[in-house]
């Protein structure tokens, strides 16, 4: 008994740009072996276009909250405690929304310079820092 290739297509020494048929003890059958395609596209258009996705990176132990957005919601709508709903402080924003009116507007001008000085905190305890 051999150890015979079992039949399938094969590339022949003799004609190295073909393929032949081995169909166990001969070969029969022949065709042309298929061109490599080039991996990176010929110079010119792209042959697809990526979207480009930007990604903000925060530092660790730094709030994902923006101080802006936070400013912006203190100076507006702060009265409403909106500012504290958007950093996570739900328990103060419903507190500043039922009762901050009898502190005349101070309650809000004082949340709103916290915000602005950097030294507001988000639900998980993580500073309000970054500018965005």
């Amino acid at each position: 008994m051999t150890n015979a290739a079992p039949p399938g297509w094969y590339t022949h020494p003799d004609s190295p740009g073909l393929e032949h048929w081995w169909d166990g003890t001969q070969y029969t059958q022949a065709r042309p072996v298929a061109p490599v395609q080039p991996a990176v596209p010929s110079q010119g258009a792209p042959a697809y276009a990526v979207p480009v996705q930007y990604v903000r990176v925060v530092p660790a132990g730094v709030s994902p909250k923006s101080r802006t957005v936070a400013s912006i919601l203190g100076f507006f709508l702060g009265g409403f405690g909106v500012d504290r709903f958007y950093l996570g402080n739900i328990g103060l924003g419903v507190a500043k929304l039922l009762v901050g009116w009898l502190t005349l507007g101070i309650w809000p001008l004082v949340d709103w310079i916290i915000i602005l000085v950097g030294s507001a905190h988000d639900g998980d305890g993580l500073p309000v820092t970054e500018w965005s």
